[in-house]
């Protein structure tokens, strides 16, 4: 697998998020992004992945909710980049792929819809 330690992917996950418009990030509300280095056994190769309430699906009743979750996932992006024969310019572009996605979805924004953007 392509050697990258869990604090270099952490940064490169870090330098995706800087590179959200401000605008956007503003709107972000009540959510936390974690890294992880593996998801479930349920579906090894998933990238990321977002747990929660949307930002167009929220209510009066969401007051006091805890925060949604988008975690990242460093096993599975790496293993990726490597079947692709790519290197670190590779994961970084598939990290802020990931973040974007995961993100998106944060807005209300649907898989249909993200793989039509080149989000998918």
């Amino acid at each position: 697998m392509l050697e990258m330690t869990r604090e270099e992917f952490e940064e490169l996950v870090a330098q995706a998020l800087d590179r959200i418009p401000p605008e956007l990030t503003r709107l972000m509300d009540n959510v936390a992004v974690f890294v992880e280095d593996e998801p479930s056994a349920d579906d090894p190769e998933l990238l990321g992945l977002y747990e929660g309430t949307p930002l167009t699906e929220r209510g009066e009743w969401y007051a006091g909710a805890l925060p949604d979750r988008i975690t990242i996932y460093r096993g599975p992006t790496l293993r990726m980049v490597e079947r692709e024969e790519g290197g670190r310019e590779l994961v970084v572009e598939e990290v802020e792929i990931t973040v974007v996605h995961e993100i998106a979805h944060h807005f209300g924004i649907d898989d249909e819809r993200l793989h039509a953007l080149g989000y998918g």
